[in-house]
């Protein structure tokens, strides 16, 4: 189940970064939002993104913005066919792993992306608890077993008795992993790498573990199909020279745990912004993965928007706090134009079923900011 794509080594060089967020997560106290249906306050996720009213310069657009998604559900394949099991897999740490139940399944990660691929594949049913990070629809009722932040919590784990349990190195501790292993439950450890150019791979590992292959390649090509889709969407409304397109930042916040950090190359966000037609200034800097932003960065990289996670932006006061904070934003065209964009913690860089869904949404964003334009407090 593991891979040696250049990507694939990158995401696992970040993966004690990794781990410093999730702590920092649990020391802010960070909730994921609640899962709701389709966002009333977006009502323009569900029109096609060749219908909008386009800005006419998307690096000079101003004021905030937030992507945000017409529905919070995850559709499930059409495939039914019955788990073949036992099956035995080497999961992303070379462990080889017996699978003969899936009655019970506990899948997490920090991104809710796990949980979602499992819905996806038409086993939510068998679904018995969440992290923190799962919020779509028809999970709400699920205990939670990331109680303190993004931590596995073995006793809750536990009590629920999972047959099988999905996760990554993204969380942990991994001694609770092990501790799961001596009890007797099925830990697959899957790829921690998430871009939007890999759904398919994680797909067939977590469809391949469940012993649902088959529903695995329905719903890989369904979801490749989609994100191919998004693509050429966005691609017939940004701009063509890329001297026009908009220069991107990814920057992860927790104001009450003094964290900032910049997303570069092999983050994840770098995937993102490639895929919304934006440049991302990071990377174009030389900005290796998940780094702890610095003001000589943020000056050298010039972004003509901050792409943030919602509940951070939140963290620091929205975006007037933002800039009080981060003083060096304002020698920025983002701060110039108080242009920041913003998404929900569990979706923005959650890259599973709702991929294709997640780029339509920052383009809207990006492109067409009277669209979801995020009111600014009255001066």
């Amino acid at each position: 189940m593991s891979r040696t794509s250049s990507s694939g080594r990158g995401s696992a060089r970040l993966t004690g970064v990794i781990a410093l967020l999730v702590a920092a997560v649990a020391l802010a106290g960070c909730a994921a939002p609640a899962a709701d249906a389709a966002d009333a306050d977006c009502p323009a996720a569900s029109v096609p993104l060749a219908s909008l009213t386009l800005a006419e310069n998307p690096r000079t657009s101003t004021g905030p913005s937030t992507a945000c998604l017409a529905s919070h559900a995850i559709e499930p394949v059409a495939a039914d066919d019955a788990p073949d099991l036992p099956v035995t897999v080497t999961d992303a740490e070379g462990r080889a792993v017996e699978i003969t139940d899936v009655s019970r399944i506990l899948p997490v990660d920090i991104s809710g992306t796990i949980a979602a691929t499992v819905f996806g594949l038409g086993l939510g049913d068998a679904v018995v608890g969440r992290d923190s990070s799962t919020s779509f629809d028809g999970t709400e009722d699920l205990p939670v077993v990331t109680k303190s932040g993004h931590t596995l919590n073995a006793e809750a784990i536990l009590e629920l008795a999972p047959t099988v349990m999905l996760t990554d190195t993204s969380i942990g501790p991994k001694e609770v992993r092990q501790q799961l292993r001596d009890a007797g439950i099925a830990v697959v450890v899957v790829s921690s790498e998430r871009r939007a150019d890999t759904v398919a791979d994680l797909v067939s590992e977590i469809a391949g573990a469940l012993g649902v292959p088959g529903r695995g390649d329905a719903l890989a090509e369904r979801l490749d199909a989609d994100v191919v889709a998004a693509r050429a969407e966005v691609a017939e409304i940004a701009p063509a020279a890329a001297s026009d397109r908009p220069r991107m930042l990814f920057l992860y916040v927790r104001g009450s745990a003094n964290v900032y950090y910049i997303f570069g190359r092999d983050s994840g966000a770098d995937s993102l912004i490639e895929a919304v037609g934006g440049v991302d200034v990071a990377s174009e800097i030389g900005w290796e993965g998940m780094k702890p932003m610095t003001a000589e960065a943020l000056v050298a990289a010039q972004p003509d928007l901050v792409v943030m996670m919602t509940d951070g932006l939140a963290s620091v006061g929205g975006v007037d706090g933002l800039f009080e904070r981060i003083p060096a934003l304002q020698q920025t065209p983002a701060g110039e134009h108080r242009r920041v964009v913003d998404m929900a913690d569990a979706e923005i860089l959650s890259f599973g079923p709702r991929t294709a869904e997640v780029i339509r949404a920052l383009a809207r964003a990006v492109y067409a900011p009277a669209s979801s334009a995020t009111p600014e407090p009255a001066s």
